[in-house]
């Protein structure tokens, strides 16, 4: 009889685990990789294009948000833009995250919990533990991308500026105050290999610029934005959007001033080849 009542309960279980493997394959899938490429550009676009490959996904978010009560059904259309930052900082809010952690770019805790019994979240991006590197505070994700490059490049970099330092150099402008920012020093370096160095950063995923003395009250140096980074500023995020967008991601929203890389790639997709 025991050996029955076993059978039996397995049986159960074995059904149970089968009915919430068809529930969750019946969910839709969102792509965090796309969300995030979204939620950067689609804020900084002029119009309420969408960024290729996102769709589905964003209105998935949209969705859920719409759900809560958070965002406007008349928003709900896979375009990223300021409302839908908004609606999802606001439901940051609701799980009591407060600062960069509520700036309205998903991270993976808020939107598999956001997509509860909604749907399901793969190319999942996380910025990892904080850590110092060539004397600068950065997070995991950053740390690899940068001896990426330095390993493209065939030298060691020097880091001027790290990331998470609110309240740093004013020049900065709070785009180091999250994740996945870095400005590298150049001393030394000619302008050809300045150029070189920001080239191999913008190859494994940063939006990289060479700053000159008359860009700003700074002096030379590469300023470095790790795209997709889940812990970015807003005004990180900002320069993120205006590097895909073509522009040189400062406040006078010109050009692009630095070299052409394309793909315009993240580090997960280098990774990827």
């Amino acid at each position: 009889m025991f050996t029955k009542i076993i059978a039996l309960a397995t049986a159960v279980a074995a059904s149970l685990s089968m009915a919430s493997q068809a529930e969750a394959a019946a969910l839709p899938v969102v792509n965090m990789e796309a969300v995030l490429k979204a939620a950067q550009i689609d804020p900084r676009r002029p119009d309420t294009a969408l960024t290729p490959g996102s769709k589905d996904s964003v209105l998935a978010v949209e969705r859920a948000l719409a759900a809560k009560g958070l965002l406007d059904d008349q928003f709900v259309d896979g375009h990223f833009g300021t409302s839908t930052i908004s609606a999802y900082a606001a439901y940051q809010r609701s799980l009591d995250y407060t600062g960069i952690d509520a700036s309205g770019l998903p991270g993976p805790t808020s939107l598999r919990s956001l997509g509860d019994a909604r749907y399901t979240v793969d190319h999942v991006v996380t910025a990892g533990a904080k850590i110092t590197y060539h004397g600068g505070l950065m997070n995991a994700r950053t740390k690899a991308m940068l001896v990426a490059a330095e390993g493209l490049l065939g030298r060691n970099l020097t880091v001027s500026q790290g990331s998470y330092n609110p309240g740093g150099d004013p020049t900065s402008a709070g785009t180091h105050d999250g994740g996945g920012v870095l400005d590298i020093s150049v001393d030394g370096m000619t302008a050809a290999t300045r150029t070189t160095v920001a080239r191999n950063l913008r190859v494994v995923g940063f939006a990289a610029w060479v700053r000159t003395p008359s860009q700003g009250d700074w002096p030379f140096h590469i300023h470095a934005v790790a795209l997709a980074d889940p812990d970015q500023s807003t005004q990180a995020q900002h320069q993120s959007g205006d590097y895909y967008l073509g522009f040189n991601g400062l406040a006078n929203h010109a050009a692009d001033d630095g070299p052409v890389v394309t793909p315009k790639q993240t580090w997960e997709e280098f990774q990827r080849g």
